[in-house]
């Protein structure tokens, strides 16, 4: 029962990485191969804010000959994220401004590489305006495991058993519900909204998204802005846990498992298909690791994505695909 809960939430973290790869690609068809490093970067860019350091202070006291690395004041968690969004929203404004839209109606392979390009862009402008050291975010979030759920499950045990209590992480389950409010939010912005149908819209066909009055490029600066907030979201509730470092960047990898299960244009499936990874690989490393020389997690995740792509290639919550013979 344990390791099936420290799955689940372990799961929902993967699933926050891959709501922003599911913003992206069902709004614009586009895969987001810099979704994790936009964690990172949103990661940095709060701590920055909140500590009061100076961007770019390695360069400027490198080219100015200078000792300034902070402002000298700090900034609470609350007014930090907001300044952190304005940020998401005038990167995304940058994207789209000088490389989206200059790819209208290009092949998928080739808006994936400028992904791939933004990726890298991004970051090595993290380092250069926040350094590479690694950081702690603190943002108020509890931290440890819960006390009430290790006395409420104490007596589940055995008369006799050495049993203590479920060990369950409250920053997990703050993250768990965390997601459930966003995943909801997302499903009824993207259902009921003029503009959640025409980012639908826009992901089908550019060109007729263009013909019927739909603004491309407010489009593509609405979705990357949504898709930098999840990245705000993601990148808090991973930096708290593990801090803030660039080996953040690589949670992407282990969302793609995620989307492969769940369908690469479903919010739910993104949620459904961490929790299946989660619980699959702690079940699967609690079972079989010791057999297996330990360390499955690494690698778990992939190979159940891969079967499950054999039999269902869409992913469980995913669009089939209709052709015309």
């Amino acid at each position: 029962m344990e390791v099936t809960m420290n799955g689940l939430m372990a799961g929902v973290l993967y699933a926050l990485v891959a709501l922003g790869f599911v913003l992206i690609y069902k709004a614009s068809g586009i895969f987001n191969y810099a979704q994790g490093v936009m964690a990172l970067f949103s990661a940095l860019t709060l701590v920055g804010i909140m500590e009061g350091q100076v961007p770019f202070s390695h360069l400027i006291n490198a080219v100015l000959g200078t000792e300034i690395h902070h402002f000298g004041w700090h900034i609470n968690a609350f007014f930090g994220i907001l300044f952190t969004m304005v940020v998401m929203v005038a990167l995304a404004y940058c994207v789209q401004r000088f490389v989206f839209r200059h790819l209208v109606g290009q092949e998928p392979i080739i808006l994936f590489m400028a992904t791939i390009g933004l990726a890298y862009f991004m970051e090595g402008l993290g380092d250069l305006m926040w350094g590479s050291d690694i950081k702690t975010l603190d943002v108020g979030l509890p931290q440890g495991g819960s006390f009430a759920i290790e006395d409420l499950t104490a007596g589940w045990a055995a008369e006799g058993a050495r049993y203590y209590g479920m060990y369950i992480d409250n920053l997990d389950m703050v993250a768990t519900v965390v997601a459930a409010i966003l995943v909801i939010a997302l499903v009824l912005f993207a259902q009921y909204t003029k503009q959640g149908r025409a980012m639908r819209a826009v992901a089908d066909d550019h060109q007729a998204a263009l013909s019927v009055g739909i603004s491309l490029n407010f489009i593509w600066v609405l979705v990357w802005s949504l898709a930098g907030f999840v990245a705000i979201v993601a990148g808090v509730m991973w930096g708290a846990k593990s801090g803030v470092q660039f080996s953040l960047s690589l949670i992407a990898l282990k969302a793609l498992p995620v989307l492969m299960l769940g369908g690469f244009t479903s919010i739910p499936g993104a949620i459904v298909g961490g929790l299946i990874i989660g619980v699959g690989e702690k079940l699967f490393e609690y079972q079989f690791g010791p057999m297996l020389g330990g360390a499955t997690e690494n690698w778990f995740a992939y190979v159940l994505a891969l079967l499950f792509l054999v039999f269902r290639p869409q992913g469980l919550f995913g669009e089939k695909i209709i052709e015309r013979v």
